[in-house]
């Protein structure tokens, strides 16, 4: 095999790992916010099921949960499992992401100086005012880097669909690598990642420029 063949089909895989990417932030990003409220909420049912969620999403290993979301189902309520293996790949990297993006925001809005929020009321805006117009706005900036973080990890983590045998790229590249005996593979595989990587800081770095008139 060619190492013009290997690009091609491992090229084809990388829709998938960009499909698994791209989901995973769409459902990932909201749902940490809400969870990140549960958590800072009063009301000990919410912010105690907020506490287990992290604290259960975040001790357990990913590859794990990918596992539980897609064959657990079957072992559990013989429910068959999907055809389209990109949809429990997506739920479990989500709700994985999610909880540590939750964190992110919470350390985010408890760094806030309370300051703020007085000096809101003050000027008659509500809470929920108080919060979108106020506060998240200064909160997105400060927790820029460490949302830039997760996302280059998780450009990395979407190699571990390759346990439930997902076809993105990673996935891909093992199996060309075990038929042709060959290491060339891995070393494409990890081209396309340091690019994606590449890729993604560059906007990252764009996007915090574009903030920086929030800093303060």
């Amino acid at each position: 095999m060619t190492l013009m063949t290997i690009f091609v089909k491992m090229a084809e895989g990388f829709e998938k790992t960009c499909a698994i990417f791209f989901l995973t932030l769409l459902f990932a990003i909201p749902l940490g916010m809400i969870i990140a409220l549960l958590r800072g909420s009063k009301f000990r049912i919410f912010s105690g099921f907020a506490k287990v969620y992290i604290s259960v999403l975040r001790g357990t290993p990913l590859m794990l949960q990918l596992i539980a979301v897609t064959y657990g189902p079957y072992y559990l309520f013989g429910i068959s499992v999907s055809r389209n293996k990109l949809i429990p790949v997506v739920v479990a990297f989500a709700i994985n992401y999610a909880a540590y993006f939750a964190e992110i925001y919470r350390s985010g809005i408890e760094s806030m100086p309370v300051g703020q929020y007085e000096a809101a009321q003050v000027l008659g805006y509500s809470r929920i005012q108080t919060f979108f117009k106020i506060i998240l706005p200064q909160v997105v900036r400060r927790i820029l880097p460490s949302v830039t973080n997760e996302i280059v990890t998780l450009v990395k983590d979407t190699s571990l669909a390759f346990t439930v045998s997902y076809q993105e790229m990673f996935t891909i590249g093992k199996q060309i690598a075990n038929s042709q005996t060959s290491f060339v593979p891995f070393v494409v595989a990890g081209i396309f990642y340091y690019l994606f990587n590449v890729i993604v800081s560059f906007v990252m770095g764009r996007v915090e420029k574009k903030m920086s008139y929030y800093k303060i």
